[in-house]
């Protein structure tokens, strides 16, 4: 018998026919200005309003956040360490070692699939600047240990939430816990702008100084006239309209993936409940002596169906990866980031074999996996899905 053929890739595009007519009739103007202007002002106001944050930064991408963020955080707290997660993306741990700061690693909740937080209170030093959190996959990591500790020791919290837009924490949003929270808007993520990314906040200085690291480092860029002043009288030698306050690179966006972006954000709501739907459909559809199916699910906003053995079993994962593929499921293994970023070689030329000491993170790199989940996603594919891996 043959398998059947569920057509599932693992991402569809977010962004619809009434999406580009928006842009359509943007471009439809009389000399529409493109560069970043009114609408991505316009979009940073929106989507402040819609986290619950003073101030929004919208970027060409959430790498770009995260660059920015960490020469922010850098200006403010200068260098030292910053805790990070081996499971994550990439420009995470890269836009940490480019500031200049050293990368210590905390394992993972297997629950939750973000670092688990009694391991991070144990790597907390006076040399820690910050605490840079993922939420992987549209699952919370946060936990009430983990903002005690960093409130009463004075170190900031950073929440990527790439992959998590909408995800909760006792009913209040990821990305409004810490110092600043980073968000994409990459092809496929909760909402797209083609490429993008925003960096969010409520502290006034930190928001200045990602305004000028947005733009080369460049003073003008800031909205603060103290801010501006400063500068301007600390070196007078210099045009005001051309002072670099640090270095940095453009890593601004444009009007057209503002547009993009402003015409999906009334339907990210409705959007995020259908993917929350499919997971759960996912998780008590599977066998739960074969996979995991206790992940936090509360508060959750998945844009990927996580599949992790219970047990490290070679045969049943290459098992699973044979049927996903007959039957035409695309999935990543290790999900987020490829699994075990201290295994990558960038990470080994600096920490060798550094990457034994995370078991946790370790079986999910090589027992787990990532499906696509998407709001037009067919509940009764997911069923038929859960079917053929329960029979392996």
């Amino acid at each position: 018998m043959n398998p059947p053929d569920l057509d599932w890739p693992l991402m569809r595009n977010n962004i619809t026919r009434a999406d580009l007519n928006a842009l359509i009739g943007f471009l439809s103007q009389d000399d529409p200005i493109l560069t970043q202007s009114k609408n991505v002002a316009a979009f940073e106001e929106e989507w402040s309003e819609w986290l619950g944050v003073r101030h929004s930064v919208f970027v060409n991408s959430g790498s770009s956040a995260n660059e920015i963020t960490m020469l922010a955080l850098r200006e403010l707290h200068g260098i030292g360490e910053v805790i990070v997660p081996p499971l994550t993306w990439v420009s995470d741990i890269a836009s940490v070692l480019h500031a200049g700061f050293t990368p210590v690693f905390a394992d993972i909740n297997p629950r939750t699939l973000g670092m688990d937080s009694a391991e991070v209170i144990k790597k907390l030093t006076p040399r820690t600047r910050a605490v840079f959190l993922t939420h992987i996959l549209g699952y919370n990591a946060l936990d009430a240990d983990l903002l005690e500790a960093c409130s009463s020791r004075g170190i900031p919290l950073i929440e990527d939430v790439c992959e998590s837009h909408g995800a909760t924490f006792g009913g209040k949003k990821c990305g409004t816990f810490g110092l600043a929270s980073n968000f994409s808007f990459y092809y496929a993520h909760h909402l797209s702008t083609i490429e993008g990314g925003m960096v969010c906040t409520d502290d006034p200085e930190f928001y200045e100084l990602c305004r000028v690291a947005r733009s080369h480092g460049m003073v003008r860029e800031s909205r603060d006239e103290e801010f501006r002043s400063r500068y301007a009288s600390g070196f007078p030698d210099l045009n005001p309209a051309f002072i670099f306050a640090f270095p940095s690179h453009n890593m601004r966006s444009t009007e057209i993936n503002a547009i993009l972006g402003r015409a999906q954000l009334p339907r990210l709501d409705g959007n995020n409940s259908r993917r929350s739907q499919n997971l759960r459909i996912f998780l008590e559809g599977l066998n739960p002596a074969k996979f995991r199916t206790d992940f936090a699910v509360e508060g959750s906003s998945n844009y990927a169906l996580t599949l992790v053995l219970r047990d490290p079993d070679e045969q049943l994962r290459d098992r699973c990866e044979e049927a996903m593929t007959r039957s035409q499921v695309e999935f990543r293994r290790g999900t987020s980031g490829g699994g075990n970023q201290l295994r990558q070689p960038y990470l080994r030329r600096l920490l060798g074999e550094e990457f034994r000491n995370y078991p946790r993170v370790d079986h999910v790199h090589f027992f787990g996996f990532y499906i696509g989940n998407y709001p037009c996603l067919e509940p009764g594919k997911i069923d038929v899905l859960c079917g053929i891996l329960n029979a392996l």
